[in-house]
């Protein structure tokens, strides 16, 4: 008896495959092993991955083994690497950074600002941005250091060369109640950022009786009656024009820079 002839077959093979569309099921599929490159790629991949962790963490060569410090001038690099605490012997990888730069920050109140990085392969930098004292606290047969931000940062037996003093008188002054003597060390902090050049080289003191009533005491005796912080690029304008018209003056008063005086003269 002959076969099924081969349009036979072809009809029979359709036949199979619009049913099996019509059921909705997909053909099965042969289900094939890994090749051996990929075996090979997947074990050599484990083996790098885990020999990286190894050569991080585990091995002798990419450990701290020494501390650099750069940028500082009043603190001793001694004392910066002392209070830093790196972990000699540790694995440079796991160094926590954020923490040597709390550390540092919270007991070195100096310290205005120090980047912690990991020097490979080896090392650990620490650069150290120093605060810069602005105005100086008499007290005692000391002086406290207060920076741009007012903020009082270090007490000194010695007052730094060209720093004026902040003389605070506002105890029995009315804008107390509005202004605490922290705002008003800020202002005077402010009046100081806003002097000219040459007249914050020559200011011995800044003296704060009021809000509105800041004054400088210049070398030489003169004096200059400032006023609030308000306003303080006009004022300054006006006291490099009134020094240079008058400049034997002793007194100068730019509180209202519009119509500002001298007397003295």
């Amino acid at each position: 008896m002959a076969g099924p002839t081969t349009a036979e077959r072809g009809a029979a093979s359709a036949e199979s495959e619009s049913g099996r569309a019509r059921s909705g099921r997909p053909p099965a599929r042969r289900f094939r092993l890994p090749g051996r490159r990929f075996l090979l790629l997947l074990t050599s991949s484990i083996a790098l991955g885990a020999g990286g962790i190894w050569l991080l963490y585990g091995s002798p060569w990419l450990r701290v083994e020494q501390v650099r410090t750069s940028g500082t001038q009043a603190l001793k690099p001694a004392e910066v690497e002392a209070v830093a605490a790196v972990p000699i012997s540790g694995p440079l990888i796991s160094v926590d950074t954020d923490a040597i730069e709390r550390r540092l920050r919270q007991k070195l109140p100096r310290i205005d600002s120090v980047d912690v990085t990991r020097s490979w392969p080896n090392g650990i930098g620490l650069k150290v941005t120093e605060r810069k004292p602005a105005l100086l606290i008499e007290k005692g047969a000391n002086f406290i250091e207060v920076d741009a931000e007012g903020v009082r940062f270090a007490t000194v037996e010695k007052a730094p060369k060209g720093v004026p003093l902040l003389e605070l008188t506002v105890d029995h002054s009315p804008s107390v109640r509005r202004f605490t003597a922290a705002r008003l060390m800020s202002e005077a902090v402010r009046v100081r950022d806003e002097l000219p050049a040459e007249v914050a080289k020559d200011t011995k003191a800044v003296k704060v009786r009021s809000y509105d009533s800041i004054s400088l005491e210049l070398n030489g005796g003169r004096t200059v009656m400032w006023g609030s912080g308000e306003d303080g690029a006009a004022k300054a304008r006006a006291l490099t024009a009134l020094m240079k018209a008058v400049p034997k003056a002793a007194h100068f008063d730019v509180s209202a820079p519009t119509a500002p005086s001298v007397s003295g003269s």
